[in-house]
């Protein structure tokens, strides 16, 4: 049997580029993907540009796009207005598709899930932001949750964007004050609610690509720390996996935010032939500097806690995807490489 291999750097040194200037794709770059969350529309955003130099083919909100936190639908579509009017993301969005999951802050309310009452007009304003055309399917469904598949001469690259917000059951608050949610217990409360369940299963089922990108606004596989994560619900966690592994589907990597640092967690799973990694990147204007430690048994590498955005570069010939979380500069701050299962 084939090892799989896992490369890991810790950089650090800055690369410097001149102002405006592209990195070209290299040979072994077939399709690069940029990603991130936690972007306060009223504070400076340096990444824009420094995005641009990686050349992405799509860049992906991964959730807290605005800090809006109102019931005021109004509010809510002036900081989006804010946020379209700046004008280095206007020229990303000039020359990058751009695809979106919301998270708490940009849904209306901290850390709300099905229970918050302004979710039906806070998904319109949404999809406003996004330039989302009326007959779109997303403007009649509940729930922002959709997909498209990126399709290159080498291969093909499914990109999920799941809604964690519009169906989620409430959390659990601990009672001890030890952390400030803990996991449902006997089976009890939802990440995904039924329809997105079933819209999943049939995504990942149907599927034909040959790596497959779930966006989930927060965390997978980190749980131990007690902020917002699908640790929270269990079975929801094993639910997902069993997905992945009982219909064999290629290549899956998730994507999270909202948590304002940015750190690789990984695992492997039984009847899974390639590793499970779940890539946070947060946050683009802010960043829990203050960060002291936290637990998570999947961490590979180490947290970053500064400001930062992320990057996929695919090279389908060897199925390998380098993820680099970068910063100021577009420096890269911490890299893997995570070699992938054959057609």
């Amino acid at each position: 049997m084939k090892i799989r291999k896992t490369i890991v750097l810790l950089v650090f040194f800055t690369v410097y580029f001149s102002f405006g200037q592209t990195i070209s794709k290299s040979n072994s770059v077939d399709f690069t993907i940029a990603f991130g969350s936690c972007n306060k529309q009223d504070n400076n955003q340096p990444f824009w540009k420094e995005i641009l130099k990686n050349n992405p083919d799509v860049f992906v909100w991964g959730g807290d796009n605005i800090y809006g936190d109102s019931a005021d639908m109004s509010k809510l579509a002036r900081d989006y207005q804010t946020q379209n009017n700046n004008a280095d993301y206007q020229k990303l969005k000039e020359q990058v598709p751009v695809m979106a999951t919301w998270d708490d802050h940009d849904y209306g309310k901290n850390d709300r899930g099905a229970e918050w009452e302004m979710k039906k007009e806070s998904q319109q304003s949404f999809l406003d932001f996004l330039g989302v055309a009326k007959e779109d399917v997303r403007r009649a469904q509940e729930g922002i949750y959709t997909s498209k598949v990126f399709k290159h001469t080498k291969g093909s690259i499914k990109v999920i964007i799941l809604d964690t917000r519009y169906f989620r059951s409430p959390l659990l608050k601990d009672s001890t004050g030890n952390k400030r949610y803990v996991p449902h217990q006997n089976g009890k409360g939802t990440v995904l609610g039924k329809k997105q369940w079933l819209w999943l299963e049939d995504e990942l089922k149907s599927s034909t690509a040959d790596f497959h990108i779930i966006v989930s606004s927060i965390q997978f596989l980190s749980g131990e720390h007690g902020w917002e994560c699908w640790a929270n619900f269990p079975t929801e966690v094993e639910r997902l996996k069993q997905l992945v592994i009982n219909e064999n589907v290629k290549n899956v990597i998730i994507l999270s935010g909202d948590r304002h640092i940015s750190e690789f967690s990984k695992i492997n799973l039984p009847g899974l032939s390639y590793p499970l990694v779940d890539f946070t990147s947060s946050g683009l204007t802010h960043a829990y500097t203050k960060y002291i430690g936290e637990p998570n048994k999947y961490r590979i590498g180490e947290v970053i806690s500064v400001p930062s955005f992320g990057i996929l570069n695919f090279n389908f010939d060897a199925n390998e995807v380098s993820m680099q979380i970068r910063g100021q500069n577009n420096s890269i701050l911490q890299e893997i490489t995570e070699e992938y299962a054959k057609k």
